[in-house]
């Protein structure tokens, strides 16, 4: 918060150290639990009651008042009012659509609106410049491109020579160019031929790799191919065998370990615990079993070693098999060795058939470069000789010289840009009109704010006069626009510029005078200390007239005054308390005469305490009060 610089403070409350009582609120339809009224998940109840534990939401000011005095909670009313348990109040209503700021919203508004136009503007202005730039840099270019063919009626000079030259290599040309087709001839014919091994080649790649071999290797593969599949299957079930004789192997052995062995243990340690006629008996019985178990044992080795046997036999049938499928492998591998050494040379033929028509494709373009004559050239020039054919090639560039200095994409150039020149003329009239629109409206905006500023002060001018003479019968006060020097004297001159009088205007000065109507004003500077308090007092009952507010808060206006003018400020209140809220402090009886309610604060075992009391006892209050003055 503070790196971010937000307002407020953070307040940290572990929930284990929180004790937080059970509370009795009352039962009353007027006021409800704040907490009541809140959606939160368990394990945060302690912090919530802890913070809204305390507060109840009231109908109205009475219930809240009543109920902060009578149960120690915090009241909180449906208007927004707050009542605290310690007697204090805080709250109140102001009403926004008598609000005069709202003007000044509006023109705050138009003046955002006018700088974005402005800046629009300010955008296509510098387009415009931009287009007209580049209007001036086509027609340099212009003058550019035109020195340019004025240069370039030199060099057409060298040109010509450098075409009767080029006229000799057309006739070498022409003398090689029967040879030429001669050549192009046998390429197409190899050209063809090759086409016809390279389908061969295509069909030969298409065909499967069995159907290339001969009956032989065929016959002998399909073998090989079987014989893999069937040393596949012993390969499998043999290994399954094993895997069934180790088990099996395993089983026998966690018996022998785990059974006989143990019960042999037991019995040798039972042995040695019985007499001598049981020992021969048991040892009798233990011998026959012993000889059954040496049987068994005897019997599970010899099937064991079978096992064993069998296996090696599994194995060496395993590795017989895997070394004949190594062997097939390797054959695999030559086979693919051997395809991937034809799929090279097919490889090979297939670049040099690139290469070859990549020639063949230069030899065209060759061809084609030579150009290709009219169909009647041939009929018209036939009969005409070298030195005819060049005559008439020079008259053709003769007549083409006249035409040389012409632009010819100068007429559609005029057009477009006298077409961009029209919309760029029409889009200006058209900001210029907004503009003009814009500043009339500016105009308008500041007369009427000049004309509600200045009508607000003559109203709290007028205002002003009536209070100070209710306040002081004998004295009056007027209120005027501090302006500069300089400004006064033009407004001497012309009294009609009311937007020129407040544009440079500094403050509001006020003069009074309580000696008489007639007497010598005073500045506020010239005041006592009390006569500055009444002159502050009619200033806000003044303003009070003009845009009333709901209710006031005065604390203790009438300290420095005397009882004459305590008791007219006491009447203006109750003047004025038609239609607003007065709410005062005092230790002066002359503001209780009119009063509707009365709050008495004690200070009791360092608490501060409010209490509703009646007129008589706010009237003993103030008198003990100055007694003990």
């Amino acid at each position: 918060m503070n790196r971010q610089k937000l307002p407020g403070e953070v307040t940290f409350m572990p929930l284990n150290r929180l004790h937080v009582r059970q509370m009795e609120y009352p039962q009353t339809k007027d006021a409800i639990a704040m907490v009541s009224k809140l959606e939160y998940e368990d394990k945060y109840d302690k912090a919530l009651r802890y913070i809204f534990g305390r507060t109840l939401i009231c109908r109205n000011l009475e219930v809240a008042t009543q109920l902060a005095r009578t149960t120690g909670l915090d009241c909180v009313t449906l208007d927004g009012d707050q009542v605290s348990s310690k007697g204090s109040l805080t709250g109140g209503y102001f009403n926004k659509s008598r609000s005069r700021l709202e003007i000044q919203k509006t023109r705050s508004e138009k003046n955002e609106e006018i700088t974005s136009q402005e800046e629009e503007m300010r955008k296509l202005r510098q387009k415009l410049q931009d287009i007209e730039y580049q209007i001036n840099r086509v027609v340099s270019e212009m003058q550019k491109t035109e020195t340019k063919n004025s240069k370039a009626k030199d060099v057409f000079d060298k040109v010509k020579t450098d075409v009767r030259l080029m006229k000799e290599e057309l006739n070498g040309i022409e003398r090689n160019q029967h040879p030429k087709e001669r050549s192009l001839t046998q390429l197409r014919a190899s050209l063809e031929s090759m086409q016809t091994s390279k389908e061969g080649l295509e069909s030969e790649l298409n065909q499967e790799l069995l159907a290339t071999l001969s009956s032989r290797d065929q016959k002998e593969v399909d073998t090989l191919n079987d014989d893999i599949r069937v040393l596949k299957t012993e390969n499998k079930k043999a290994f399954a065998e094993r895997m069934r004789l180790e088990a099996q192997k395993n089983k026998l052995e966690n018996l022998l370990t785990n059974n006989l062995n143990r019960r042999k243990d037991e019995l040798v340690q039972a042995l040695q615990e019985i007499s001598v006629e049981d020992r021969k008996r048991q040892l009798e019985n233990t011998a026959g079993e012993l000889e059954s178990l040496d049987s068994r044992i005897n019997s599970t080795s010899d099937s064991l070693r079978v096992l064993e046997k069998r296996l090696v036999d599994v194995q060496k049938k395993r590795k017989k098999a895997q070394g004949e499928l190594e062997s097939h492998r390797l054959r695999e591998r030559e086979i693919a060795d051997k395809i991937e050494e034809d799929a090279k040379e097919l490889e090979k033929m297939a670049s040099k058939q690139t290469v070859f028509q990549a020639k063949i494709q230069e030899c065209t373009k060759k061809i084609r470069d030579l150009g290709s004559l009219p169909t009647d050239a041939f009929s018209k020039y036939k009969n005409m000789s070298q030195k005819q054919l060049f005559k008439q090639l020079d008259k053709a560039n003769q007549e083409l010289k006249k035409y040389s200095h012409v632009n010819k994409k100068a007429l559609d150039q005029f057009i477009s840009f006298s077409e961009q020149k029209e919309k760029l003329m029409a889009r200006k009239e058209e900001l210029d009109r907004g503009h003009k629109k814009i500043q009339d409206l500016m105009d308008v905006l500041e007369q009427r704010k000049y004309e509600a500023i200045l009508f607000t002060f003559k109203q709290v001018s007028k205002y002003f006069q009536e209070v100070f003479r209710k306040l002081v019968p004998t004295g009056q006060g007027t209120l005027s626009i501090k302006r500069d020097q300089d400004d006064d004297e033009d407004g001497q001159q012309d009294q009609q510029d009311q937007a020129h009088r407040l544009e440079n205007a500094t403050g509001v000065s006020c003069s009074v005078s309580f000696s008489g109507r007639n007497a010598e004003m005073k500045d506020m500077a010239q005041l006592s200390g009390g006569q500055k308090s009444l002159v502050a007092l009619a200033l806000i009952f003044a303003i009070q007239k003009c845009d009333p507010a709901p209710f006031y808060l005065f604390d203790e206006i009438d300290a420095a005054l005397d009882a004459q003018h305590r008791k007219a400020v006491a009447d203006m209140i109750h003047e004025l308390a038609d239609g607003a809220q007065f709410i005062t402090t005092t230790f002066r009886p002359e503001l209780l005469e009119h009063a509707s309610k009365f709050y008495g604060v004690k200070f009791r075992n360092k608490v501060s305490h409010v209490d509703c009391v009646t007129r008589d006892d706010a009237y003993d209050f103030v008198e003990d009060d100055a007694t003990q003055a």
